[in-house]
């Protein structure tokens, strides 16, 4: 019993983090209608970019702040330049994009900070806190910056007129453009939020898995089966999918084996396009004909 109880409370600490990442992935879906392949790597450069900053000796939650800022400019950019020109074209030339700036990101982190694995710190202490004995003062406090970040999104997108005018322009951009929002720009914000929540993804992952190039790889996929669970176009429900895919994964992990735990996302993946592709909470889009 005490078992299932310490995978499940560390599985709701990983699967908080699959949940950030499947929000930004759902963020961008709802403005291209497609999976940006790209979402892990930008969160692990600027990981990378953390890094380096608590290497020139900025504290961590200084080199906390910097990194997010940069990935929300990062975001934004991206979108202007490269996403923006390339948003009427055939479906395939966009993901073909998306895999390009998975591969440059990729070698760019290589080339600049080298493949070699670097230990990342954790800015929580190193005994549990609270003296529980079920889940580390990392992944507690890992948890707890999710929930934040997660309520911050909830009530700018619920409560403020910005984040109205975003949701607005990613669900009928036409319409919104007749009531005065300015689409494009509203878009470019929401590229420039999914990259600041993936880098805080990043940053709390990372000294977990250690930092590599690679390390976001495992992430984004069971974020896109959290996100393809709860429902690709429902940022609620890809919240809820990412927590379920992170407590499937610790658990089948402890009681069946190691070697199976990627294989949950895979199978979550494939049994969610088969049965219910709109996942739990998306929307079914009936098509007369």
């Amino acid at each position: 019993m005490d078992l299932l109880l310490h995978q499940i409370l560390s599985g709701l600490a990983t699967g908080g983090i699959y949940a950030s990442v499947a929000l930004a992935l759902v963020m961008i879906y709802q403005a291209t209608h497609l999976v940006n392949f790209a979402q892990g790597e930008m969160a692990m450069f600027a990981t990378y970019l953390a890094w380096a900053l608590l290497q020139a000796g900025v504290p961590y939650w200084g080199a906390f702040a910097i990194t997010v800022a940069s990935a929300f400019v990062l975001g934004v950019a991206l979108e202007r330049i490269v996403i923006r020109p390339v948003e009427n074209s055939p479906i395939l030339a966009v993901v073909i994009v998306f895999i390009a700036l998975l591969v440059i990101f990729n070698s760019l982190a290589g080339w600049i900070f080298t493949y070699t694995i670097k230990p990342f710190p954790s800015p929580f202490p190193a005994q549990p806190l609270f003296g529980n004995s079920y889940v580390s003062s990392h992944e507690l406090g890992s948890m707890a910056i999710t929930l934040v970040v997660l309520l911050l999104l909830f009530v700018f997108f619920r409560f403020t007129p910005l984040g109205l005018a975003m949701r607005a322009a990613a669900q009928n951009p036409v319409s919104s453009r007749l009531v005065g929002i300015r689409v494009g720009w509203m878009l470019a914000l929401g590229w420039g939020l999914a990259a600041a929540i993936g880098a805080i993804a990043g940053m709390m992952v990372a000294p977990t898995v250690f930092l590599e190039p690679n390390m976001m790889g495992g992430v984004l996929l069971y974020a896109f089966a959290g996100a393809l669970l709860g429902g690709i176009d429902s940022p609620g429900g890809a919240v809820l999918g990412g927590f379920i895919v992170g407590v499937l994964e610790n658990v089948v992990g402890a009681y069946v084996g190691t070697e199976l735990k990627l294989t949950v996302a895979l199978i979550v993946i494939v049994a969610v396009l088969v049965v219910r592709p709109s996942g739990m909470f998306g929307k079914v889009h009936v098509v007369r004909v």
